[in-house]
């Protein structure tokens, strides 16, 4: 457990040290809350809440971020006693934390640490969680767009939903987790940004865990804008009667501060 507690350390460190620098003329942190509802009513009422928070540090050789991301849908239903009310038919959050270490005087390597958790209440598993480090390299940067990948060993953890015949187990396995990130300015007030995350397990019969996001963020005001993401999440190995892949549409506010 000890090399998770330092990998831990090894995140939170540059938020640390940023807060403690008062005297820096311009913060090394932002951040940015993302809010999204839909309501539906008629044959079929049901409301949807979409929130999560982004944090960001980026000094000298430092670059970090933490993400919080909550999902939420309800459902009317109608009971045994025909009584209507509102029932929670879907919940999701996840946490997901990286530090990269820029090396030498170019800065286009670099070493990374990540954590992330994900606590799916209707997926086949109770939660699943993974640590890695590795290598990373800024392949390409311009005023438009830049693009980012690294690659390294880690470790997965995935916890089984139980069920009325079977008990609920919790799966360790080696992983390769490999990352990219890509970003693109189409105009001034509008991006794209592209996340592909694959964590394999080489071992036969072991899940592995890939995740797309693609998502296109408009500018209304200097602090707000209007973001539309697109998310596939796909594990390998589940459990009978379960979908291997998650797909997720929200359109969002996001307040920048």
């Amino acid at each position: 457990m000890n090399h998770k507690l330092l990998l831990a350390s090894l995140c939170c460190l540059p938020f640390i040290s940023a807060a403690e620098d008062s005297k820096a003329e311009q913060s090394p942190i932002t951040a940015s809350a993302e809010l999204g509802m839909l309501y539906k009513t008629g044959n079929t009422k049901s409301a949807d809440i979409k929130t999560g928070f982004d944090f960001k540090y980026e000094q000298e050789a430092w670059r970090s971020s933490i993400a919080l991301d909550l999902l939420v849908k309800k459902t009317e239903k109608i009971d045994e006693n025909g009584k209507e009310h509102f029932d929670t038919s879907d919940q999701k959050w996840t946490f997901e934390s990286k530090t990269n270490y820029t090396l030498g005087e170019k800065g286009k390597n670099y070493v990374y640490g990540a954590l992330s958790y994900e606590d799916n209440r209707f997926s086949g598993f109770e939660n699943q969680s993974s640590i890695s480090a590795g290598w990373g390299r800024e392949w390409f940067k311009n005023e438009k767009a830049s693009l980012f990948a690294d690659i390294g060993p880690g470790y997965k953890r995935d916890v089984t939903k139980a069920t009325e015949t079977v008990p609920s187990e919790t799966k360790s396995s080696f992983i390769i987790q490999a990352q990219a990130l890509y970003l693109r300015k189409i105009n001034e007030h509008v991006h794209f940004k592209q996340t592909l995350t694959a964590k394999y397990a080489p071992k036969s019969g072991e899940n592995s865990k890939y995740k797309a996001e693609s998502s296109i963020t408009t500018k209304l005001i200097e602090t707000l804008a209007l973001k539309f993401a697109f998310i596939i999440d796909h594990n390998t190995e589940v459990e009978p009667g379960t979908e291997r892949t998650d797909t997720q549409t929200a359109l969002t506010l996001v307040y920048s501060f």
